[in-house]
């Protein structure tokens, strides 16, 4: 992999470690600022729901920028915003702060894809965007659980100065070894770009990546009070816990990083059978120690896994859309980051309890997996089976 795509994977490690810290700081934040721990869980679908806007939008205003230029102008926008949340007082203030640097962190992620697609071979695309997304798990390994640590330490708000210091490097790193041209050659017409993301194949691809995102964030966001009220382990557990769960997610984006680009429907099938699977063990065993523990490590890598392997295949469905196609694939998987919490925080404003939302994840993917079937069953009516054996 070169080098410079190494780098990118730092900046997303940044953005990541924020994006997910807020799951080991949920209950702290909730008590600082006069706020229940449902209403404090809106930080992570703010965040995601900016994302969702702000990937296809600035892609699409970013498409004829130089990359590099365009990279650093979303790091320092991120990087201001986090040093306004660490700053503010007001509940609506940071919830300001995270839709604004879900914007730049979705317009940095949209041109990355894109750019990290650009640096390898046209059948390499999973495993460029296993190596960027690699920033993503290292981020629940080490960055999520450093932050935990911090907001038991010395408050939620030491994490946030943690993103502002660890984005520092990743700005100058950007700057220095990222190339800094545009796309070779003029972009393609954003029309014609917007027509051939509506293709069928694409868009039921970027629905499961939704669906499955939205398991995924619907139990992470809410694993602090789960581990905590349920488990019957301390909070001292949580950061643990958290890297618990990001080491299986680095474990599966590294694992599917092998087989996306050549066998991702075994990847799919398999992974996404075992993930329902593992979300109906977790919402029953959640009470005994030693297997939420091992649920979390599994969990977290077939989570990531399949999620990965969902991006590398939009990607490849959207070869017609190359400065756009990174936009909508991180957009769509934010949607089902902005739907997890929310959905999670709605079952446990029910009443439900804390092992509410792994049941919900389970639905998701039971949910993914019809989608798959009804699509599956339409295009073989439409192409004929033979075609789809061919």
């Amino acid at each position: 992999m070169p080098f410079a795509l190494l780098l990118l994977g730092l900046a997303v490690f940044a953005q990541g470690t924020s994006e997910f810290m807020l799951s080991g700081l949920v209950p702290d934040i909730a008590r600082d600022l006069g706020v229940s721990v449902p209403a404090a869980g809106t930080l992570t679908s703010a965040f995601a729901a900016g994302m969702v806007v702000g990937a296809p939008l600035v892609a699409g205003l970013a498409r004829r920028w130089p990359r590099r230029g365009a990279l650093l102008a979303f790091l320092v926008v991120f990087l201001a915003v986090h040093v306004v949340g660490a700053l503010t007082g007001s509940f609506a203030v940071l919830l300001a702060t995270r839709v604004v640097g879900a914007l730049a962190n979705a317009g940095f992620l949209a041109v990355a894809l894109v750019a990290a697609a650009g640096m390898v071979p046209p059948d390499a695309k999973g495993r460029a965007t296993s190596t960027l997304l690699g920033g993503v798990t290292l981020a629940c390994v080490a960055g999520v659980p450093a932050g935990a640590v911090l907001g038991e330490l010395w408050g939620w708000r030491a994490a946030f100065w943690a993103v502002v210091l660890v984005s520092l490097p990743a700005l100058f790193a950007v700057a220095r070894s990222v190339p800094g041209g545009a796309a070779e050659g003029e972009p393609p017409a954003l029309r014609g770009e917007l027509r051939s993301l509506r293709r069928s194949r694409l868009l039921v691809t970027l629905l499961l990546g939704a669906l499955v995102n939205g398991a995924t964030f619907c139990t992470f966001t809410y694993l602090a009070p789960l581990v905590t009220e349920v488990t019957g382990l301390g909070s001292a557990w949580v950061p643990g816990v958290l890297a618990l769960f990001g080491a299986g997610a680095f474990l599966g984006v590294t694992a599917a990083g092998r087989f996306a680009d050549r066998r991702p429907v075994p990847v799919l099938v398999g992974g996404g059978l075992a993930l329902g699977a593992g979300w109906c063990a977790l919402a029953l065993g959640a009470g005994h120690p030693a297997v939420a523990l091992a649920l979390v490590f599994a969990q977290g890598a077939l989570s990531f896994g399949v999620g990965s392997t969902l991006i590398a295949r939009a990607l490849y469905a959207a070869q017609g859309a190359p400065t756009m196609a990174g936009g909508f694939a991180t957009a769509a998987f934010n949607v089902g980051a902005a739907l997890g919490p929310w959905a999670g925080g709605a079952v446990i404003g029910a009443g439900l309890g804390y092992r509410a939302p792994v049941g919900v994840s389970a639905g998701l993917v039971a949910l993914a997996f019809l989608v798959a079937g009804v699509a599956a069953r339409k295009r073989e009516r439409t192409v004929g089976p033979e075609t789809l054996r061919a």
